[in-house]
């Protein structure tokens, strides 16, 4: 059985699984699906990347490879914390849409950012989003998910596989495996977020 360092013996890993000699068009295939499919339901430390963009008419242009917001803050010589809200609250709030003020607020609309109150000044807006992570494939054959979780990545080419191989009754098996996978990346990141923490007790 191969063990998963790369790309290539992830593809090997797979055909192993499913002791099959002729799915080597196929298993890109199953691992671009189930890969895609991880990276939409994940939001994890490597697909953290720092917000660097500024105000112009109003909005602000979303990264290429944005995903998802982390946080936000006007970046003035004091921060000012966007709080997230959708497009349709900042409308209903904020339905001047002319120079106002300091931004308070952030929400997605469309491929950009919108502020309430609108923005008086081209304001930089500084912060955390999650960006896409690129798929793994023959040029790009390692990442984060190799070093650190391969299972996931092996579990989701299999969960794939399964219906193209007509195996039903092996999906259950497959997508609890691949569950309990992106659960477990899930309470790691948790448990990462509140390391360091000083306990308190509380006083009743």
């Amino acid at each position: 059985m191969a063990l998963v360092t790369n790309y290539a013996t992830l593809v090997t890993a797979v055909g192993d699984y499913l002791a099959r000699s002729d799915l080597s068009t196929f298993i890109p295939n199953f691992l671009q699906n189930s890969q895609k499919k991880l990276y939409r339901s994940l939001r994890i430390r490597p697909m953290e990347t720092a917000l660097s963009v500024t105000i112009s008419s109003g909005v602000a242009a979303l990264p290429a490879d944005y995903v998802g917001l982390k946080y936000a803050y006007v970046n003035a010589s004091k921060a000012q914390f966007l709080e997230r809200k959708t497009a349709e609250d900042i409308y209903r709030a904020y339905p001047v849409r002319s120079s106002s003020g300091l931004p308070k607020v952030i929400a997605r609309e469309a491929e950009n950012f919108i502020f309430g109150p609108y923005p008086d000044s081209g304001y930089p807006i500084a912060g955390i989003y999650y960006k896409k992570l690129d798929l793994l494939d023959g040029s790009n054959t390692t990442n984060w998910f190799t070093s650190n979780a391969p299972e996931v990545l092996l579990y989701g080419a299999l969960l794939e596989a399964q219906p193209f191989l007509m195996n039903d009754e092996r999906i259950p098996v497959w997508q609890a495996l691949f569950n309990e996978a992106i659960d477990s990346i899930s309470m790691d990141e948790k448990r990462e977020g509140h390391s360091g923490s000083v306990l308190s007790q509380r006083v009743c």
